[in-house]
């Protein structure tokens, strides 16, 4: 399996890289998103094509290819000199340092280790067929991951045989591993009566789901073999049938029972460490009932899966931790079939996209779809959804038209006056705007030459503004820039994940 067209490879992705091995495969699907990163944190455009120019340094950084760069090239002597994923790292760790003026030696290493996955995962997926539902396949889809991160698909640098079993991009599917708590020590908010569902616990025990990754990651945390050992916590065994790990990894979908389950995983996935942290938890109910009342004053084309509780045990409270979330189908238009939106980016079998010659009309219905809720919920309810790809589902009908989108994942949620209208603006911004629709739009570009996806984002971005009575909508249309997050400098400072920055991009959207 040493060919390009051996694996599950996208030619969208990188349309120009048609013939190799997939070690160059995995380079070009780790380089693009770290590439990416350095473009629009440390580098400038010299105006030749595909050369930029690196402000720390001063050098010559050329590259092929844009929406996913790749083939990158340093000029030194006079020369252009290809540079492997290694090269690109260390070229990376040297302009950091000459930007911060501090070293790090953490994230060269996830650099490396999310090169190193996305290999692994290469492999595994030629070997494996992909599920038959097309949501299942597109929450599975994502190899190459967050598009703007430095090293998107890092498993925490454990063996393959770690973290491969519950990955989502191998197109996997496991059992839980069933915990039973004892009465007094359940700690419990909202609807969690669905837990209960998954097998029966003992006389004074509650049912208590773990991933079995969890639970190996967290078998030398004392407190948990203290309550193995005095009889607080019971091993019951595996679920009886599997569940499948969505692009989020730690969030699983039960089809049968049509229920998603969210997990404490202690392991570094893009900015942070993906722990139900006790904070999150402590405030789950009320940001949720905020978004549940913010979608549910809208039409049904537009949903919220609710985060309807979480329970866990008092002496292991974030590691052992489980929410609950809503299914699907209760939400779900008739003939509906959700889809992931990061999966169109990327590109997967089944995509509605592929049946397209001309985007025009998709575009501007998925537009009418997506944009009006997210702004209304910040404009009548104070609600600043995290609407980014990987958090929104969009559910198309029997011609792959879009006719709804359903929304996820209140621990991203921000409440206002929790923070102000303009830190929470400038956040919807970025998620929506740059995150989400830039990102499709720029997809289209590609695909479709001579294709101008943003007039109609700002068609639709001036009507919602007037009928909501927006005024930053008129400021957005007339920015030059656009905020765009600094994942790179993040990772390298250790900035808490919360703790945003932004760079100013050009602003496509602005404009008569």
């Amino acid at each position: 399996m040493d060919r390009v067209d051996r694996v599950d490879f996208k030619p969208t992705v990188f349309p120009q890289l048609t013939a190799g091995g997939m070690g160059e495969v995995a380079d070009a699907y780790a380089a693009a998103p770290l590439l990416n990163c350095l473009l629009r944190e440390l580098a400038e455009p010299t105006g030749r094509p595909g050369v930029h120019r690196l402000r720390a340094s001063g050098r010559e950084l050329r590259v092929r290819g844009t929406r996913r760069p790749f083939a990158p090239e340093l000029r030194a002597d006079g020369a252009w000199r290809r540079l492997g994923h290694p090269d690109l790292v260390a070229l990376a760790a040297g302009e950091l340092r000459l930007v911060t003026g501090v070293d790090n030696t953490a994230l060269p290493a996830e650099m490396t280790d999310s090169r190193d996955v996305v290999a692994a995962l290469l492999h595994a997926r030629a070997c494996t067929a992909p599920p038959e539902d097309p949501y299942l396949r597109s929450e599975q889809s994502l190899v190459m991951g967050h598009p703007h991160h430095p090293a998107p698909k890092t498993r925490g640098g454990g063996p393959v045989p770690g973290w491969l079993p519950y990955a989502p991009e191998a197109y996997t599917r496991f059992p839980l591993e069933l915990l039973a708590v004892r009465e007094d020590s359940v700690v419990e908010e909202g609807d969690t009566r669905a837990l209960d569902t998954l097998g029966r616990a003992p006389a004074g025990y509650r049912l208590l789901p773990a991933h079995p990754w969890q639970l190996t990651l967290t078998a030398a945390v004392p407190a948990i073999q203290d309550a193995l050992d005095d009889g607080r916590l019971l091993r019951l065994g595996p679920t009886g049938r599997p569940l499948r790990p969505t692009a989020a990894v730690r969030t699983l979908y039960a089809p049968g029972d049509d229920l998603f389950l969210k997990f404490s995983l202690d392991v570094r996935i893009t900015n942070d460490i993906r722990r139900l942290w006790r904070h999150d938890l402590l405030k789950l109910r009320a940001t949720d009932a905020a978004c549940a009342a913010a979608f549910a004053a809208q039409d049904a084309s537009a949903a919220w899966l609710s985060d309807r509780g979480y329970r866990t045990a008092d002496f292991a409270f974030e590691e052992l931790a489980v929410l609950v979330r809503d299914g699907l189908r209760p939400h779900l238009l008739p003939g509906a079939t959700p889809l992931l939106a990061a999966a169109l980016v990327e590109g997967f079998d089944g995509s509605p996209l592929d049946r397209l010659t001309d985007p025009a009309d998709w575009w501007a219905a998925y537009l009418r779809l997506t944009v009006p809720p997210v702004l209304e919920a910040f404009a009548r309810h104070g609600v600043v959804v995290e609407a980014h790809l990987q958090n929104t589902l969009v559910a198309v009908d029997a011609d792959g038209m879009p006719v709804q989108v359903l929304f996820r994942d209140a621990e991203g949620v921000k409440l206002l006056p929790g923070v102000t209208r303009e830190a929470g603006w400038e956040r919807l911004v970025y998620c929506l705007v740059v995150n989400h629709l830039a990102e499709l739009a720029d997809l289209l570009t590609e695909r479709f030459p001579g294709t101008d996806p943003w007039p109609a984002v700002r068609r639709e971005l001036r009507r919602c503004g007037g009928d909501l009575g927006l005024p930053e909508i008129a400021a957005l249309l007339s920015s030059p820039t656009l905020p765009g997050k600094t994942n790179l400098l993040l990772r390298w400072t250790s900035a808490d994940g919360a703790d945003a920055r932004y760079v100013p991009l050009p602003n496509p959207a602005a404009g008569i």
